[in-house]
């Protein structure tokens, strides 16, 4: 049997069926969870999920939804972490295995956070992609924008595998595949080993290396990932007029706060 044995009771609260796992790395692995029939949500949003401690506690942090608002199930990207108080345990889960879902969603990485605009930049470091997962496999981003830039920095080739899955697939998809074909953009760049495109996207957007125009007053950016692209992201946006938007204000562009990793 495996650690999570123990709390993988019908006893636990809001708890979810484990339904699929699959470890793209040594540090990364993805996970779905059976989704509550009253659960509803906006693609980019996230959610608390974790497991009961030995205190009797649960243990929750926020994960953002990586499947589409419209998916039967609910899909998670995970780093693991080897002391972590939860990913050192969550990593070893197995299909039929209970994890604790609150089911509150929440976040800034919606549509709704931002004005109408012709180009879309969704940036991302590591499992910060998670978020534009769920977007890029819904049918309203490809209704908004004309065209959609997603950009995936990690340290190595290896790291880039979920996203790359994701995109390979998407010309499958049956309510998106067409539109995501022609309107898509995807640009995965590392940052330690050697890849086709090398550098942190910060210093290759204020470089202008990416081949595309620089960020203009027509544009939108969504970001998800460590706290310096955050702060790095949000002072490129500034610097090109964009204003931050939230729910209650759509702005240029919105950041994830909650994102950790």
């Amino acid at each position: 049997m495996n650690e999570m044995t123990a709390v993988s009771t019908p006893v636990l609260p809001d708890a979810q069926t484990v339904t699929e796992v699959k470890h793209w790395t040594d540090r990364l692995f993805s996970f779905r969870l059976s989704r509550p029939a009253s659960l509803r949500f906006r693609s980019g949003e996230f959610v608390m999920i974790g497991l009961m401690g030995e205190t009797g506690r649960a243990l929750l942090r926020a994960y953002s939804i990586a499947s589409p608002s419209w998916d039967e199930t609910l899909e998670f990207y995970s780093i693991k972490v080897p002391d972590g108080p939860l990913t050192s345990r969550l990593q070893h889960i197995a299909v039929g295995d209970q994890v604790i879902l609150r089911p509150k969603p929440v976040g800034t990485l919606v549509l709704d956070a931002l004005l109408p605009g012709k180009r879309l930049f969704l940036v991302a470091t590591g499992t910060g992609i998670a978020p534009f997962a769920s977007l890029v496999r819904d049918p309203d981003i490809y209704a908004r924008y004309d065209e959609v830039i997603l950009t995936h920095t990690c340290r190595d080739v290896a790291d880039l595998a979920y996203g790359r899955t994701l995109v390979g697939g998407l010309a499958e998809d049956p309510l998106v595949g067409e539109e995501a074909s022609a309107k898509l953009r995807y640009i995965p760049t590392t940052t330690r080993e050697a890849s086709p495109r090398m550098g942190r996207i910060t210093d290759l957007l204020r470089k202008s290396a990416l081949g595309l125009p620089d960020l203009g007053a027509d544009d939108r950016v969504m970001i998800c990932g460590s706290l310096a692209l955050n702060q790095e992201m949000k002072a490129i946006c500034e610097a090109a007029g964009l204003v931050e938007g939230a729910n209650s204000a759509p702005g240029g562009f919105v950041v994830e706060k909650a994102f950790v990793g």
